[in-house]
């Protein structure tokens, strides 16, 4: 089964994750994290420095700022999305299908 974890701050954004997602409530536990696949609240510029090597990184900001949406693909991440593409796309990241 996909392992995956989530660095979201925001707890209205948080709430939308579900029980089968492993929430990371520090950066330091991001760098560290053992995730097959990681999903990162790009809204505070230092957590590109935190960025695990080891998974799949999937990144959101506002569509606005395509400053962090660059930086954070240069960084590592595989894909940064404005945030309603993420959330638009989050059932089908989650592997869950009718939602």
């Amino acid at each position: 089964m996909l392992q995956i974890a989530a660095y979201i701050p925001n707890l209205m954004d948080r709430s939308r994750f579900g029980d089968s997602v492993q929430i990371i409530k520090t950066l330091e536990e991001l760098k560290s994290v053992e995730a097959d696949v990681v999903f990162v609240d790009l809204a505070r510029s230092e957590v590109l420095k935190y960025l695990p090597s080891k998974s799949r990184v999937i990144g959101f900001a506002p569509h606005i700022d395509t400053d962090t949406l660059d930086a954070a693909r240069a960084a590592g991440c595989e894909e940064a999305l404005a945030r309603s593409v993420f959330f638009k796309r989050l059932p089908t990241l989650l592997g869950v299908s009718d939602v």
